[in-house]
């Protein structure tokens, strides 16, 4: 079996999906992140596909970096200066082979997340 990495964001203030929100993926080694890819959420809050696919799963630390700031711009929820939630980095680790599945559910001034199935 082999791993991998989906995620999904709900809008809990509006109670709907997430659409159209960036994630990025890093992968941390050391002091080292680097960068491995860039997705859109779909109208149902998910990527079109998996954040991290089997074929590149390996284990280690990782980080999702979510574009709360513009997704909330976007669909225009009153602007403050400087917004409270803007970019919400997840750091984890995955230490086996499975399906990690990482939510987040988003209003514009709260967030939270768990390991989800």
């Amino acid at each position: 079996m082999s791993g991998y990495l989906t995620t999904h964001v709900l809008d809990t203030a509006r109670g709907c999906p997430a659409s159209g929100l960036t994630i990025d993926l890093y992968r941390i080694e050391g002091d080292t992140r680097t960068h491995l890819r860039s997705l859109v959420t779909n109208s149902d809050g998910r990527t079109d596909e998996q954040i991290l696919p089997a074929e590149e799963f390996s284990l280690g630390t990782y980080e999702l970096v979510f574009h709360a700031g513009t997704y909330l711009d976007a669909i225009g929820t009153p602007p403050e200066e400087p917004r409270f939630l803007d970019v919400i980095p997840l750091r984890f680790g995955m230490s086996e082979a499975a399906h990690y599945h990482v939510p987040l559910l988003l209003s514009p001034f709260g967030y939270s997340t768990y390991r989800g199935s």
